[in-house]
């Protein structure tokens, strides 16, 4: 379709040609796009939303080997991958450089774009929090965000201490521009093609770690109390992992397996038995910290992951079941703990 092919066009900016035609082939894309506008003067904010969604997906799976394998394997069998959500991590502290303190750093970015945040799920044996951010125009249809925060109040002073050296030299990702036309997303649901161009690539760039190198002592430190803002100390706001919506996790389960893929040994199941999930464990990767001399060496750290997710039709509704749950998303947060 003319229009799919202006949205291939739009991620290329970010992927580049050849990615772009590889997400085209191996990624499902919502055909209720087709009924949003995009002409000569005006893009919706759903095709922006879906370009930025598989931008992103396919930065993590450049990040995850055996993830790139799986999506290739998927189109070999005639399917694309359909992508339920992302998530990412930040954290809750009041002296972060230049960028806004926990979530705010990106509702400010996903709210514009049509994206939600439609319940709250606490975390507390994590000392977390996380929010569901769902698109409001094709909420079954646009992978959601699982957007948590760390809050290090909940922790001792050390660790604060640790944080607060970690991330006070954020970077602001977005520049007046970028902002410009988020808020004119915000007020219209629109923007026009040339101002879509100009901020996808900022919007990508924010889903990156913002602050530099942390120190080795700072890192051991905060690792001892949470792996999550160990994780974050090194991988800041990147993607931490990324889900493909399955109809049968037992079979995907079971190929997995059967090809030595790193799986997580159980599956977590919801309050509600509706939402069923598992994961691949966190690649490793090299990340520079600062020796006692500030010199950065380089460590292997966690990275992000993949994850398989089964959802089932709520019978109240008649809808598919879209919520998250507390209790898996902790379960599933364990593949990236480094202890």
């Amino acid at each position: 379709m003319p229009r799919f092919d202006a949205l291939f066009d739009l991620v290329a900016e970010v992927t580049g040609h050849t990615a772009a035609q590889w997400l085209r082939t191996h990624v499902e894309v919502p055909a209720g796009l087709t009924g949003f506008i995009w002409d000569s003067e005006r893009l919706h904010r759903a095709w922006l939303a879906e370009a930025l969604n598989l931008c992103l997906f396919h930065k993590l799976v450049q990040a995850v080997p055996d993830g790139q394998r799986y999506v290739e394997e998927q189109a070999e069998a005639g399917r694309r991958v359909r992508f339920d959500h992302g998530a990412i991590r930040t954290v809750d502290w009041p002296e972060n450089g230049a960028l806004p303190r926990g979530r705010l750093a990106f509702s400010r970015l996903l709210e514009p774009l049509g994206f939600t945040d439609v319940r709250t799920y606490p975390l507390n044996k994590l000392n977390m929090t996380g929010w569901a951010y769902q698109h409001q125009d094709l909420p079954a249809d646009i992978a959601q965000f699982f957007v948590s925060e760390l809050h290090p109040g909940r922790f001792s002073e050390p660790f604060q201490a640790a944080v607060g050296r970690v991330v006070a030299d954020s970077r602001e990702p977005l520049q007046p521009e970028h902002l410009a036309t988020l808020q004119t997303l915000r007020r219209s649901r629109h923007c026009s093609p040339a101002a879509a161009y100009q901020l996808l690539p900022a919007l990508y760039r924010a889903f990156d770690c913002q602050h530099g190198p942390a120190r080795e002592a700072d890192y051991r430190l905060l690792r001892e109390e949470s792996a999550e803002m160990a994780w974050i100390a090194t991988e800041g706001n990147r993607f931490n992992h990324l889900t493909d919506r399955v109809d049968d996790l037992e079979s995907t389960v079971a190929v997995q397996r059967h090809k030595a893929r790193p799986m997580k040994p159980s599956v977590e199941v919801s309050s509600s038995g509706r939402v069923r999930q598992t994961a691949y464990r966190a690649v490793t990767v090299h990340r520079p910290l600062l020796d006692g001399f500030g010199v950065a060496r380089l460590h292997e750290v966690p990275g992000s992951f993949v994850e398989f997710i089964q959802r089932q039709v709520d019978p109240d509704t008649g809808e598919l079941d879209l919520a998250f749950d507390s209790g898996n998303a902790q379960g599933i947060f364990k593949m990236t703990d480094a202890r």
